[in-house]
Order: structure tokens, then C-alpha cells, then sequence
């Protein structure tokens, strides 16, 4: 496992378990959210987004964590192991609410990036019925054959899995 692919819907654990990761792999982290946007929210160019994540995808070893289904492929032909955070839609919501209370709004430098508004609120309590599906069929076509895909269906199965891969390594 060097090259790692996380994904899944916001507020299911992607950045947690991409810094547990990538600590365990020595392997270095990269936040799409920290990429995408900059200080102000405003969103990268989408050309300059897709061309940052093909230098990233080339380096030797990598963990990287967001969705962004316009570039998911980019992510999914180069790893070796996608990561699908499977959360219910509830986990997520609390996820995205218990991050806000926790951390404040705003960017933090690991990861966190907090802005709840009605758009945010709406595609996380969608994801599972509408997002979700483009990304498994993403995953099927771009991944499976050449990386392994591990599934974690919540924050205690993804301690576990950490624990595994931590033992392993």
C-alpha cells in the first residue's frame, strides 16, 4: 500500500483516516479541500486542480483524501488502494456538525475545512442516494483490477482497520 485513494462523503472520517494513514505509511498527505480552495473559499481553476493532482498522483507514495468526481478518475488509475468511506447518511451529518463544534469554521492546516451551509447540508444528506453510486461505479471502472478496495462502514470499523494496517506495517 503506497498510493492511496480515500474517498466518501464529507463528514465521514476521509481526513482522520488520511492522517492516521499516512502516518502509519510514512507517506505524504494531501487534503483536495486544502488544494481546491484557498483562504477566502474561493475554488482553484479546474485545469490547475486536474493538472496538481496528476504531479500528485506521480509521485512514488501518497494518500490522498476527497471525492471530486470530476477528477476521481486522475486518483483511482494511479493507486493501489482506494479507501470508500461507507457512513451512514446520519454518521455523516453528525460528522460535519460535531467537525464544526469541534475545530470552528474555517481552514486548519490538517485537513479541516468547515463551512456549513444549505449546500453542504444538502449534498451530504443526498450522497448516499445520489453521489454515492457515481462514485462506487468510478471505483469499478477505474480501480477494480489494480488496487485493492477497501470498504469501512464507519468510525469504529475504521480504527479497526488502521489497527490492521498499523500491525502490518
Amino acid at each position: 500500500m503506497k498510493k492511496v485513494a480515500i474517498v466518501g462523503c464529507g463528514g465521514s472520517g476521509k481526513s482522520h483516516v488520511a492522517r492516521q494513514l499516512g502516518a502509519i505509511l510514512d507517506a505524504p498527505v494531501t487534503h483536495l479541500d486544502a488544494v481546491f480552495y484557498d483562504d477566502a473559499w474561493n475554488a482553484l481553476d479546474q485545469e490547475k486542480f486536474t493538472a496538481l493532482q496528476r504531479e500528485l498522483v506521480a509521485a512514488p507514495k501518497w494518500v490522498i483524501d476527497g471525492n471530486y468526481n470530476s477528477t476521481l478518475q486522475t486518483r483511482l488509475e494511479a493507486c493501489d488502494t482506494v479507501v470508500l468511506m461507507d457512513v451512514s447518511t446520519v454518521a455523516a451529518l453528525w460528522g460535519i456538525f460535531s467537525r464544526q463544534i469541534r475545530h470552528g469554521a474555517g481552514h486548519k492546516g490538517d485537513g479541516v475545512h468547515n463551512r456549513i451551509h444549505w449546500g453542504v447540508i444538502k449534498y451530504v444528506a443526498t450522497y448516499r442516494r445520489k453521489m454515492r453510486p457515481r462514485v462506487i461505479a468510478k471505483i469499478d471502472e477505474f480501480a477494480c483490477g489494480h488496487a485493492d478496495v477497501v470498504l469501512l462502514t464507519g468510525r469504529r470499523h475504521a480504527r479497526r482497520w488502521l489497527q490492521q494496517v498499523a500491525a502490518q506495517n
